[in-house]
């Protein structure tokens, strides 16, 4: 006689209930950095909105530029002759008159030798100091550069676009690189006519193939005013800013 069945030693799977997992709130922002990130916003467009109203005041009210450079009527100083330079005194600094005899040029030939006096042709300031002495240099050969000091003025380049606000006489404000904060002053004597690099027949024809025209710029003569006491040099760089009214 058959007993009963023995039960099934497998097992039915029964699926697992899947459980839905909420994604994680966010937490709220701190009090402290919502008034944080709120006044950084509020600053940054007053910087905006201070820069644009700086930009707009100064645009409608002067011309602008940092192309400019201290500059002066330049006096050069050259060999009358080769020969071998010698009681050369044209150091850097030496402030020289007219006339003065700065050193002498040796001139060799056969047995004599005679010496040429090398003389200013006229008064200043030595800034460049070319003169070695002992060396062998020929007639022309510039020794050295001297300035007028007092009558240095700046030379201002002046886009093309600008230069109809610009007129004679008008107030100049002058930031020196080299003395930051100084209050330079000048006054516009003189606009020239013609470009510092004039136009060419055939403008420059870039990579694509298209003539491109260059914005030229205009030279602009600045006669200083007032120097804050300090030496102005040719060649310091310096920002102008001519008032248009």
């Amino acid at each position: 006689m058959e007993g009963p069945a023995p039960a099934s030693s497998a097992t039915e799977e029964r699926p697992v209930e899947q459980q839905q997992v909420a994604p994680p709130k966010k937490r709220p922002l701190k009090r402290s950095t919502r008034i944080g990130l709120t006044v950084i916003g509020i600053l940054t467009v007053i910087a905006i909105l201070a820069f644009s109203g700086t930009y707009f005041f100064y645009s409608r009210n002067y011309v602008s530029t940092d192309n400019a450079q201290v500059d002066g009527d330049k006096i050069t100083i050259t060999a009358p002759a080769s020969g071998y330079l010698t009681d050369w005194t044209g150091a850097q600094g030496t402030q020289v008159k007219k006339e003065q005899v700065l050193g002498r040029i040796k001139m060799t030939g056969g047995f004599v030798a005679s010496l040429k006096a090398i003389r200013s042709p006229g008064a200043g300031t030595i800034a460049v100091d070319n003169g070695i002495e002992g060396s062998f240099v020929t007639v022309g050969t510039q020794l050295a550069a001297a300035y007028n000091l007092e009558s240095s003025y700046v030379t201002a380049r002046v886009e093309e676009t600008d230069v109809d606000e610009v007129r004679v006489g008008a107030p100049v404000d002058i930031a020196v690189d080299a003395f930051p904060g100084a209050e330079v002053t000048g006054r516009v004597v003189e606009i020239q006519n013609s470009a510092a690099t004039q136009f060419d027949l055939f403008p420059e024809q870039n990579s694509s193939g298209n003539f491109q025209k260059e914005t030229q710029m205009i030279p602009v003569k600045i006669a200083l005013t007032s120097t804050a006491g300090r030496p102005l040099l040719p060649g310091m760089n310096v920002t102008v800013q001519i008032h248009k009214h």
